[in-house]
């Protein structure tokens, strides 16, 4: 067969296709979701790392859990790395279902989002964790102003703790704090005490590798309790259950995360954190002090041939 000189200016064009980077590895950088609590944070820190070890450049978008999804369907932002079964379970899963988002797998760690109280609580409302002990003994929980009732400290995320309480007739009233610190600056202040706190916390998380506890056992949740009043213990209201046990931990990305980055894509699916691993990031901020960004270097440094088997070997620079 003959071949044929082609024009100069071909060459050049061949050249330039060849030059050009592949829709699968796109230049843009990976916009990746920072949440409002430190274990999300400080995983998001890790996986843009992980992300720039690769050659990619990286975002990072601070949003509420409403806002993210809309970000996430319409591709403003590409990545959550944490999402929570009891917290987010409806709209991811509503988004997934849509074809709107990919489900980019579950982390080792299994979830829960509950009551709980540390472990000398015990010593002071015997029949603790079941939560009938509650009933027994609210006026251990009482605070100053409480007028009488007993005090539960809530976070600011959606929680039914007052159907809850009303549900399963306890005397007790929700003070929602701000935020995840204010929660420990109660915890810490309870603790050194010895005075009896029944607050929101949740695993993984760093208080189970720092406090002795345990959470409220409530009813068995079930997704009727939620929606049948003739369901449970109440007949009249619904709610009369505990959040769910065992939940999933998922990350989450856009439909053309999958395409335009697609090793990044393959090495979101791989990265896989469990409950001990989690818990001990966040006690690095929350107990130790670190920023964010130093928690998450730390993390890196110390295992390098855990992250690195994350990569696909064929996406290693």
């Amino acid at each position: 067969m003959a071949f044929r000189v082609l024009p100069l200016y071909l060459y050049a064009f061949i050249g330039l296709l060849v030059a050009l980077p592949s829709a699968s590895q796109s230049q843009e950088p990976i916009k990746i979701i920072t949440n409002n609590w430190t274990s999300q944070i400080v995983l998001s820190e890790i996986t843009g790392h992980i992300f720039q070890s690769m050659g990619s450049s990286v975002e990072y978008l601070p949003s509420s859990i409403s806002d993210q999804w809309g970000a996430l369907a319409h591709g403003a932002a590409h990545v959550q790395i944490e999402i929570w079964e009891g917290t987010m379970s409806d709209q991811f899963n509503r988004l997934v279902a849509d074809g709107k988002i990919i489900d980019a797998g579950s982390h080792y760690a299994t979830t829960r989002e509950d009551w709980w109280y540390p472990k000398y609580v015990e010593e002071l409302c015997p029949g603790l964790p079941d939560w009938k002990a509650l009933k027994a003994c609210t006026a251990i929980f009482k605070r100053p102003s409480s007028r009488g009732e007993g005090v539960y400290f809530a976070a600011p995320w959606e929680k039914p703790d007052e159907a809850r309480i009303r549900a399963l007739g306890l005397n007790f009233q929700v003070r929602t704090l701000p935020n995840g610190d204010a929660l420990w600056a109660e915890l810490t202040k309870s603790y050194a005490a010895k005075q009896p706190i029944v607050l929101f916390n949740w695993t993984p998380n760093w208080v189970e590798s720092r406090y002795e506890g345990a959470f409220v056992e409530f009813p068995k949740h079930s997704a009727a309790c939620e929606t049948d009043p003739s369901w449970g213990i109440n007949k009249q209201f619904v709610y009369d259950c505990g959040n769910p046990r065992d939940g999933w931990l998922k990350k989450a990305a856009t439909v053309s995360f999958k395409q335009d980055y697609e090793c990044a894509f393959s090495t979101l699916k791989s990265i896989r954190f469990n409950n001990q691993q989690i818990a001990s990031i966040a006690a690095l901020v929350d107990v130790e002090k670190m920023s964010f960004q130093a928690a998450a270097e730390q993390w890196l440094n110390s295992n390098t041939s855990l992250w690195q088997s994350w990569i696909p070997q064929e996406c290693k620079q």
